[in-house]
């Protein structure tokens, strides 16, 4: 059995890292606040030296073990402190993200796999080579097998990859994660991180942590005992895939690359293949097997011209017949014509073609791509050329019609044109991506034929409708938050928003969360800073709800940047702090707690010189947040009332003071919780019932949901003074407000908060329905960590 102090300094770490980014919502800021009143005690114990006293939240390494080491001497020198530190420990084992197969057994294993295409050609020799590595008694133990196909762009890596995943898949019952790591160049490679959140998403961990090191060491708790296959599709380096490899000696990881992956092969015992091009007869299979059977009838010389024209690369092969395909009036002749032509640097005019080096060998791709291309009409070519003004990860119908400047429908419409000839890749409905070969080809076009101002004028076009898009969804995901920025004054948020809209909204923003960024970057790169600052704004929700502090961070400090630039010119100065702000919540998610407190600091001084009352309030209640999180009680409630008399100074007509009675009850709310935590209950409940009475005497409905969580805080603070009868009537409060609000989320912390209230008056049967009733609501929102805690809850309470 695992010695008690690893299980609490584990349990330390959980908390306090969640305590730090909110992972474990209210139940894990509960846990926190568990943890430093055990503490508390543990100092004032008789005999301890002052300077063991832990009183701040333990953010490291070494406050934590020493945490965890008074924890472990109290409970063996008490039997009452050793049992309460146990219970505790288990609260805490609770939080830890796990993966639902590993809280509900018999759940759907992960199958990430693209389709495979009906479009393959030979490499029997590479499944064959995989079985053999599989079958290897001689392999080094404790390891998974690691497979890499290497070879140029173009190749067929991925299609031969997915396609041996799925011949092997069977053999591995626990699942198959694919990830593509955009490794084409730096630019586009996904980080480890961001390539992390995607299998842990993939393995239906219920909340994903902020920082790296934990996410590779939970991805490989979570792949430890399982057999499954793990397929890192186009690695960028070693660097980037070393994090993703899983600890099962059972597991099989398929790599491809442009690039020799030597620290895989040396230091983890990779086997590595590369890829050849097709020979004549499997490139003539593969072109008649595209072009379709409509297209049989051609000369088996002209066909195998053509395939030698294609120079037995896939990608070339497949653009190739899929041009012959869709164009009856292409004839294989003038295919291959074209392709000759261009190999030997002439169009089919007789002109010489580009700069083509007449002694560079010619590039079967490229050559496969310009025949297409010269099959275009010119709207669809110019519309080509438009989609690659930028390395989108991937094309929506919006991104689509704001680049090209045409209307939806007809975007939609050239879309599954450019798709059908083999020059897109459609990947999920209505969305599309360039194979990075395709979209060098259109940009250079773009470069040669458009120019500079054209992609550029493309590139803000698809910002501004982005920014349009991203704002109104953050209006429906957290309508009553105080917005910064000229779209959204011409923004409304519903007065009536039908049931669900809002989780629709936050599912609109991460559909596009990583097309967001990439606007970001292309904004930056252009100079467009009023529009940098504000996509991040608009992603405010997005990120405050759902993570993705990798992304947040690298986006937010590209937001600061371009916020202090234009507050240099003629840009909003708000703007300053308002992005610091945000990038401090960033820093809280992944434990950074210095730099967040850093970033609002800065935030203060920012506001502060451009005399920005509303924002400098807002820095203020950020930095009084962060300081309860790191049990700094006292500071953080004197940053609190420093925030209400900062609101205090803003007079009609100023910025933001629409939002004062909001934002005072909001203040007014957490000093209560301020008071809580040092124990000041008498206190604590005056402010508490002052919140409540503010947010009720706001214009009907404007707040709702922040009066239930006020009940809520109530309750919470009655339990603390050992009042569960008065907690109970706050607690039903609460459950009302959000069953009405439909908060299922909330209104499941809040029936699990009643259920500790039923225990603690003697009430088990009330208690055991709440339970289930939370439970229930944790199920809905997919919530597997939440129900399994429940349940257990449930389990402790015995029969009723």
């Amino acid at each position: 059995m695992e010695p008690l102090i690893d299980l609490v300094f584990s349990a330390v770490g959980t908390v306090a890292s969640g305590a730090l980014s909110g992972a474990g919502g209210e139940m894990g800021r509960r846990i926190s606040e568990r943890l430093h009143g055990l503490l508390g005690r543990a100092a004032s114990e008789p005999g301890t030296p002052a300077g063991r006293q832990v009183l701040v939240l333990p953010v490291t390494e070494h406050e934590r073990r020493a945490a965890a080491l008074r924890l472990v001497e109290l409970a063996h020198s008490s039997p009452e402190f050793a049992h309460e530190v146990r219970e505790w420990v288990r609260e805490a084992s609770r939080l830890a993200p796990r993966p639902v197969t590993a809280v509900a057994p018999g759940a759907s294993r992960p199958q990430m796999l693209p389709p495979a295409t009906a479009a393959f050609t030979d490499r029997e020799d590479v499944l064959a080579w995989i079985k053999g590595l599989l079958d290897d008694a001689d392999r080094a133990p404790g390891a998974p097998v690691v497979a890499t196909l290497t070879g140029p762009g173009g190749i067929g890596k991925t299609a031969t990859v997915v396609r041996c995943a799925h011949e092997l898949r069977e053999e591995f019952p626990d699942g198959v994660l694919f990830v593509d790591l955009a490794g084409a160049s730096a630019g586009t490679a996904l980080t480890p991180s961001e390539a992390l959140v995607r299998l842990l998403e993939g393995l239906k961990v219920g909340t994903v942590p902020g920082d790296e090191a934990r996410q590779r060491d939970l991805f490989r708790d979570c792949t430890a005992e399982r057999r499954m296959i793990v397929v890192l599709d186009n690695a960028l380096d070693d660097a980037q895939v070393l994090p993703l490899l899983p600890a099962s000696p059972g597991s099989l990881v398929l790599v491809s690359s442009r690039h020799r992956l030597g620290r895989l092969v040396a230091e983890h015992g990779a086997h590595p293949f590369t890829l050849r091009p097709l020979s004549t007869a499997d490139s003539v299979l593969l072109l008649r097997r595209v072009a379709g059977p409509n297209r049989s009838a051609a000369p088996e010389e002209v066909v195998r011209a053509v395939a030698e024209g294609t120079g037995g690369i896939p990608l070339a092969v497949c653009t190739t017949g899929a041009g012959l395909a869709v164009r009856e009036h292409l004839s294989w002749d003038r295919v291959a014509r074209g392709l000759a032509d261009r190999i030997h640097g002439t169009r089919q005019t007789g002109a010489l073609v580009g700069d083509t080096d007449p002694h560079a060998p010619a590039d079967p791709v490229r050559l496969a791509q310009d025949v297409s291309y010269g099959e275009l009409d010119p709207e669809c070519a110019a519309f080509y050329r438009a989609l690659a003004v930028w390395s989108w990860p991937t094309v929506s119908v919006l991104c689509a019609a704001h680049a090209a400047g045409v209307e939806e429908d007809r975007a939609r419409d050239m879309l599954e044109r450019l798709a059908r000839v083999h020059l897109l890749e459609e990947v999920a409905e209505e969305r599309y991506r360039f194979h990075d070969l395709a979209r060098a080809h259109a940009r250079e076009l773009a470069v040669a034929e458009d120019g500079d101002r054209r992609m550029r004028e493309a590139v803000r076009r698809v910002a501004i409708a982005y920014l349009r898009f991203a704002a109104a969804a953050d209006l429906r995901v957290i309508p009553h938050r105080w917005h910064l920025g000229p779209v959204y004054d011409r923004l409304t948020a519903p007065e009536h928003p039908e049931p669900g809209d809002s989780a629709r909204a936050l599912r609109e923003l991460r559909g596009e969360r990583e097309n967001l960024a990439a606007v970001i970057h292309a904004a930056e790169h252009h100079g467009y800073d009023d529009l940098v600052w504000q996509l991040c704004e608009a992603m405010w929700s997005l990120h405050l709800r759902l993570g993705f502090h990798a992304q947040w961070i690298e986006t937010h400090l590209c937001g600061v940047e371009a916020a202090r630039r234009g507050a240099e010119e003629f840009g909003d100065r708000r703007a300053v702090g308002r992005m610091l702000v945000q990038l401090a919540f960033a820093y809280m998610g992944v434990g950074d707690a210095d730099r967040a407190e850093e970033a609002l600091e800065a935030a203060i001084t920012a506001d502060a010189a451009c005399g920005h009352l509303r924002g400098r309030a807002t820095a203020l209640e950020a930095l009084g947040l962060l300081r309860l999180k790191l049990w700094r009680h006292d500071e953080a409630r004197l940053g609190f009332e420093e925030a209400k008399r900062v609101l205090g100074g803003i007079r009609e007509g100023d910025d933001g003071r629409r939002d004062v009675p909001r934002a005072t009850a909001l203040l007014e709310h957490h000093i209560g919780r301020a008071l809580t935590q040092e124990g000041a209950f008498p206190a604590a409940l005056a402010k508490l019932n002052d919140a409540l009475v503010r947010f009720r005497t706001l214009p009907e409905g404007a707040d709702t949901y922040n009066e239930g969580r006020v009940y809520m805080s109530l309750g919470e603070t009655h339990l603390h003074a050992g009042d569960p009868e008065l907690a109970l009537v706050c607690l039903d409060k609460a459950v009302e407000t959000m069953t009405a609000e439909g908060a299922d989320l909330q209104l499941a912390d809040a029936l699990e908060q009643r259920a500790e209230g039923h225990r603690l008056a003697g009430h088990p049967a009330e208690a055991a329905e709440d339970l289930r009733a939370a439970a229930a609501r944790y199920e809905k929102q997919e919530d597997a960590v939440g129900a399994e805690r429940v349940r257990e809850r449930l389990a402790a309470l015995g029969p009723v």
